[in-house]
């Protein structure tokens, strides 16, 4: 959605005015091809998802023949860390896929956080949402073995007898056979013997199972401070 965003680049003018600065070294750049492989709109695509998930996202501020930033070339967040040296000053250190350093001063990389706790670097959305996508995650694999496994007992037999092993064996493969899987649910069982069917189980609704999920859609959205509708 931000990428989707004009990006413009102005002019002030003396009456309070303003006009396109298209003769500006950043007006090309920023407006339609901030590197050689991308446009305008995937570089701000990627640049906002490393800072919404991330909470940092970096770009090398490569200079030209006429201009302070002919390029801006993205960094993984991931291979970034900023760092103050012994004598205080900030500077960027970044690992290359060869496993080389490379270091970075200020003025060589464009640093787009969120927020931050120690002025440095922005807080990671993920780290902060660990517990969050944790609960969603035990949900959505409980969900999974809910509905794959079909047989879950909402109840229990009652003989007014007692059972050999073998017979209690033959029932249950029967039941499982019979019953299990989403495509056998809602069959008809045929009680014998005298057995009676007694309901102990709780729907979905009751276990909050569906309220749980709906929670986790919530949880995201408030994240990210978007409406949950």
């Amino acid at each position: 959605t931000v990428a989707q965003l004009p990006l413009i680049l102005y002019r002030r003018l003396p009456n309070e005015g303003k006009e396109r600065a298209k003769n500006h070294p950043l007006y090309h750049v920023l407006h339609d091809r901030p590197n050689r492989r991308q446009t305008s709109f995937q570089f701000r695509e990627m640049m906002m998802g490393h800072a919404a998930l991330r909470g940092n996202a970096y770009a090398q501020i490569v200079p030209g023949v006429d201009s302070f930033a002919d390029q801006l070339v993205p960094l993984h967040p991931d291979r970034m860390q900023p760092e103050y040296t012994q004598a205080g000053e900030l500077r960027y250190r970044y690992s290359l896929p060869s496993g080389h350093i490379r270091f970075f001063m200020p003025e060589q990389i464009f640093h787009l956080s969120t927020l931050s706790d120690d002025g440095l670097s922005g807080l990671s959305l993920i780290t902060m949402a660990r517990d969050s996508f944790g609960l969603g995650k035990a949900t959505e694999e409980y969900g999974t073995r809910f509905f794959g496994q079909g047989a879950r007992p909402r109840g229990l037999l009652k003989h007014p007898g007692k059972l050999k092993p073998e017979a209690i064996a033959n029932l249950k493969e029967s039941i499982r056979t019979e019953f299990a899987g989403v495509s056998n649910a809602h069959g008809v069982m045929v009680l014998e013997e005298g057995m009676e069917w007694v309901n102990i189980g709780l729907t979905n609704e009751d276990s909050q199972f569906l309220g749980t999920r709906e929670f986790s859609v919530t949880e995201i959205a408030r994240w990210f401070r978007v409406p949950p509708h």
